[in-house]
């Protein structure tokens, strides 16, 4: 089978990593890539906002499998438009996108079959928006209500800090994404990444994973769109799958479907788990970055017939299986990230980092000259396995100490809460 994947993240390195191991797959296209996919896949230059352009491409190439990897163009229809085209794909409708293209879709679609989430309030005049932060005090949680490429969220430990967010929106920093606002109560537990692969009536349990969000060590500094994660999660017990199952996921599944909607893809559940119990921060509509990178090292299947599967609608009665070991993976950002990260300066050693046991999934980089050099914030995710998450972090670091880029930076503590319970 001929597959067409669509990115150019360190998500889509390791799904095409994955997907290239398949012994279905005969010819894997990535649209557009980077250096790392293209030792895994050929890299073409589509257009994934022309839509009629990619369903004549995957004509032509006879692709029997299109795997969008970023939520954009999940939103923008692209999974709708290759459906109309007859051709198979993994991925979201346009409306059932909306799940993560608009957090209020969501908060109402909690509301309105009783999901566990925190409190809340939409709104689209700015003064509103204001009052209800003074009504409800702080800490608290402003959302820019559409894709905002992870820069639209504000968890504010001050009023103050809540209402300049509120202004921020408003005032178009972040485009059309802001021109709605959500308000939420803040919730205090520890968060987890919940996956499952979805067919429209099935959900498959995918696995878990901690992100790290904030860019320095120990939690601190600002939001980033990820610097590191581990799998699986020791906070999500077997108990606390069926839980997330039961009172989350099934319910959103249900309802979507209910709605006129299916939902067909991976659902990507953001969880706090709470003293009271599970509740749900936000849904996406894609594999987490980096979170994919820690799944796909540890999922003993093929990846391929999975997708396929939900991409068929015939997911019930299989199931997926994953070693019995730790992932972790280290995010090495260019020096800036997540402000305006310094593009060009040479990457060198990649190779010696993958003779210590690591694999290096390219996110932001770019061949110059024959040479690679940072392209983008977040540029490599180095990562590894081991008997433990102690084991992994050492093995991932071992590996990113073998690189030789001064322009990066990561941190180094990726791992620090499961390590802490020993």
């Amino acid at each position: 089978m001929n597959v067409l994947l669509i990115g150019s993240g360190g998500r889509e390195h390791a799904l095409a990593w994955k997907l290239a191991a398949s012994p279905l797959l005969e010819k894997l296209y990535a649209a557009p890539g980077n250096p790392g996919i293209a030792g895994e896949a050929e890299c073409v230059a589509l257009d994934v906002d022309d839509h009629p352009a990619v369903a004549a491409f995957c004509r032509e190439k006879a692709i029997g499998l299109v795997v969008v990897g970023p939520e954009a163009p999940l939103v923008a229809g692209l999974g709708d438009a290759l459906r109309a085209a007859g051709i198979a794909v993994f991925g979201p409708s346009r409306a059932a996108a909306q799940l993560e293209g608009s957090k209020g879709f969501t908060k109402d679609l909690c509301a309105r079959f009783g999901i566990p989430t925190g409190a809340y309030g939409r709104f689209t005049d700015a003064v509103e928006a204001a009052a209800y932060v003074r009504e409800k005090g702080a800490p608290i949680v402003v959302k820019a209500d559409g894709l905002a490429a992870g820069k639209g969220v504000t968890v504010a430990m001050t009023v103050e800090e809540a209402l300049a967010a509120v202004a921020t929106c408003f005032d178009g920093a972040y485009g059309k994404a802001g021109a709605e606002v959500v308000v939420e109560e803040y919730l205090d537990g520890e968060e987890v990444s919940f996956f499952c692969l979805c067919d429209g009536v099935t959900a498959l349990p995918f696995g878990s994973a901690q992100d790290h969000k904030r860019v320095g060590d120990g939690d601190t500094g600002p939001n980033t769109g990820g610097m590191g994660a581990y799998a699986p999660v020791p906070a999500m017990t077997a108990a606390m799958e069926e839980r997330v199952m039961r009172e989350i996921v099934e319910p959103t599944v249900r309802g979507m479907a209910e709605l006129g909607h299916p939902f067909s893809g991976v659902l990507f559940a953001g969880l706090m788990i709470t003293a009271s119990g599970p509740k749900l921060i936000e849904y996406n509509v894609r594999f987490g970055d980096p979170e994919c990178q820690v799944l796909m090292m540890l999922l003993e299947d093929d990846l391929l017939p999975l997708l396929l599967a939900v991409a068929e609608g015939c997911l019930s009665g299989l199931s997926a299986h994953w070693r019995d070991q730790a992932a972790l993976t280290v995010v090495v950002a260019a020096k800036g990230y997540p402000g305006t990260p310094e593009k060009g300066s040479v990457i060198r050693g990649l190779d010696r980092a993958e003779e210590a046991g690591a694999k290096v999934f390219h996110a932001g980089t770019a061949k110059r000259d024959g040479v690679l050099v940072a392209n983008g914030g977040r540029v490599l995710a180095v990562t590894a396995t081991g008997h433990s998450v102690a084991e992994a972090q050492a093995a991932a670091y071992a590996a990113v100490d073998r690189i030789d880029w001064p322009g990066g930076f990561c941190r180094r503590d990726i791992g620090w809460r499961a390590i802490s319970r020993g």
